[in-house]
């Protein structure tokens, strides 16, 4: 591997990020993952790391945390994607989301950079059950959320990762392309919780609340304001329906069916995920 060949994956230590790097790693690929425990370091919120991080790089996975709908994003990514072309990228792999609206204007300034470009636009992660907002909840056997009778088709973020290792590791395929990434049915948060429940052998109470408790609660917690705007953002604005159907994104990317959320649950159960022995012990 010389340096040209060098692949930067910024969020390198999240969701999707982690399972990236290591697929690539395992492929032979060089890469340096972006993260603020990495070295050279690399934070979304001090343009000083981003030289070091973007050195030598030919290609970058570009994850925004938290998200692409806050407010400062499109001038962050802007920013970026400029030093990137300025430091000799040659291919940008953005993951983006559906249904938001300053997302999709982020995506316009990816493809507008003057370079190789892909778009991976997912729906909302299974993993958020596992990993993220909603497993400690699930851990303790009752969760209260706001979620109305709207349907998500809940995407697998292996699935993402596969989809992005796919476009770093072959540019003259995947350049140019807007891949949309759905799982393969759509379902409500009760359908996706039961479904879970019945994977773990234990019953879950799952009660929906009004928005305004949630969030509320969410301020009791002292969580972070930006995940709390975050939450509220998705809550409020992406879950009214507007993202309520499938698309093939995993197969035109992949030449596969995504993974069924049915599966997702039954591996993530057999790990021991939502079991409360297995993290207080």
């Amino acid at each position: 591997m010389t340096a040209n060949n060098l692949i930067l994956v910024t969020g390198g230590t999240g969701k999707t990020g982690k399972r990236v790097v290591e697929r690539l790693q395992a492929q032979g690929h060089n890469v340096r993952v972006g993260s603020r425990s990495a070295s050279p370091s690399f934070d979304w919120d001090d343009q000083q790391t981003w030289p070091a991080a973007l050195a030598d790089a030919q290609s970058v996975y570009i994850s925004y945390q938290p998200d692409l709908a806050v407010p400062s994003a499109i001038d962050t990514i802007r920013a970026f994607s400029q030093l990137a072309v300025a430091s000799g990228v040659k291919h940008l792999v953005l993951l983006s989301g559906r249904g938001e609206a300053a997302a999709q204007a982020c995506e316009q300034v990816i493809q507008a950079a003057g370079i190789a470009w892909t778009i991976v636009r997912a729906s909302w992660f299974m993993q958020n059950f596992s990993e993220s907002f909603f497993h400690e909840p699930l851990l303790n056997g009752q969760i209260f959320l706001p979620a109305s009778e709207v349907k998500e088709p809940f995407i697998d973020a292996d699935d993402i990762a596969d989809v992005v290792v796919a476009a770093l590791s072959d540019v003259e395929t995947h350049a140019g392309q807007l891949y949309e990434v759905t799982g393969p049915r759509l379902m409500t948060f009760a359908e996706a919780i039961s479904e879970i429940a019945q994977a773990n052998g234990s019953p879950i109470d799952y009660q929906p609340i009004p928005i305004e408790a949630y969030i509320g609660a969410l301020h009791e917690q002292q969580w972070p304001a930006d995940m709390i705007w975050f939450v509220e953002f998705l809550f409020r604005e992406v879950l009214d329906g507007r993202n309520a159907y499938l698309s093939d994104g995993v197969e035109r990317a992949l030449g596969r069916q995504p993974n069924d959320f049915s599966n997702y649950a039954r591996e993530a159960a057999a790990r021991g995920v939502w079991q409360l022995s297995s993290v207080t012990r």
